[in-house]
C-alpha cells in the first residue's frame, strides 16, 4: 500500500522551512509592512506571537543605537534572531527634530495626532519644510550584529492628506511618489520608504 503523504497549500509549507526571525515591536503598521517586504524569505513574528512583552527604555543617541537595545532585549527574552528598528522624521529646519523622539514628540502620553500638531505648530513661519524620513533596522543574534539605514525625502505638508499609513505619513509628502504617505496605497509606500530600503539592505547583508 502507498504510503499517505500529507499535503499543505504552497505558502504554509513555505513558511515550515523559512527562518523565523522575531520583529521587537508589536505595531501593527510596523509588523505589515515589514512582513510585505520579508515575504518569501522570512517568516516574521511579533511579541505577541511569542507570548512576550519587552519595553525597553530607549536612552540611546542615534536611531542604530535604540535599535540595537530593543534588539537586544527581547533576545534575552525569546532566545531567537530578533529584527529591530527605530525610525523617525527628520525635519532639517527643526534642527533635525522630532529625530530618535518621533513616537513620543507630544510627551509620553502621546498619539499620532498630539505629535502631527506639535510638528505643525513648530513649523509655524518657517519656509523650508524639507524633512527625511529614517530607518535603521538591526539584525542580532547570539553571533553577529548587521544593521542598514535606510532614507525617503519629501516635505511637511500644512495639513495632513490621507488617512493610509500610521505616525507622519499624511504629512510627509513623497517626492518620488509626488503624494502624501497618507494617500499613497500600501503597495506604494513600500516602494519608496524609508524602512522598505533599510530591510531590504538588511535582509542581502544576512
Amino acid at each position: 500500500m502507498a504510503e499517505k503523504r500529507l499535503t499543505y497549500p504552497f505558502f504554509y509549507s513555505m513558511l515550515l522551512y523559512m527562518k523565523k526571525l522575531v520583529l521587537a515591536s508589536n505595531n501593527k503598521g510596523k509588523l505589515n509592512e515589514i512582513r510585505a517586504i520579508l515575504c518569501g524569505k522570512y517568516d516574521v513574528l511579533s511579541l505577541s506571537d511569542c507570548g512576550v512583552s519587552v519595553d525597553p527604555e530607549e536612552t540611546g543617541k542615534t536611531f542604530e543605537e535604540n535599535a540595537l537595545i530593543k534588539a537586544k532585549a527581547v533576545f534575552d527574552r525569546v532566545h531567537m534572531p530578533v529584527i529591530s528598528d527605530d525610525s523617525g522624521l527628520v525635519v532639517y529646519s527643526l534642527d533635525g527634530e522630532p529625530g530618535i523622539y518621533s513616537a513620543r514628540y507630544a510627551g509620553d502620553e502621546h498619539s499620532d495626532a498630539a505629535n502631527n500638531a506639535k510638528l505643525l505648530k513648530n513649523l509655524e513661519g518657517k519656509t523650508d519644510r524639507n524633512a527625511a524620513f529614517v530607518c535603521c533596522a538591526v539584525y542580532y543574534d547570539e553571533k553577529k550584529t548587521v544593521s542598514a539605514e535606510g532614507r525617503v525625502e519629501g516635505e511637511i505638508l500644512f495639513a495632513p492628506e490621507g488617512n493610509g499609513g500610521f505616525g507622519y505619513d499624511p504629512l510627509f509628502f513623497s517626492a518620488e511618489l509626488g503624494k502624501s504617505f497618507g494617500v499613497a496605497s500600501f503597495d506604494e509606500k513600500n516602494s519608496v520608504s524609508h524602512r522598505a530600503r533599510a530591510f531590504k539592505q538588511l535582509s542581502e547583508k544576512l
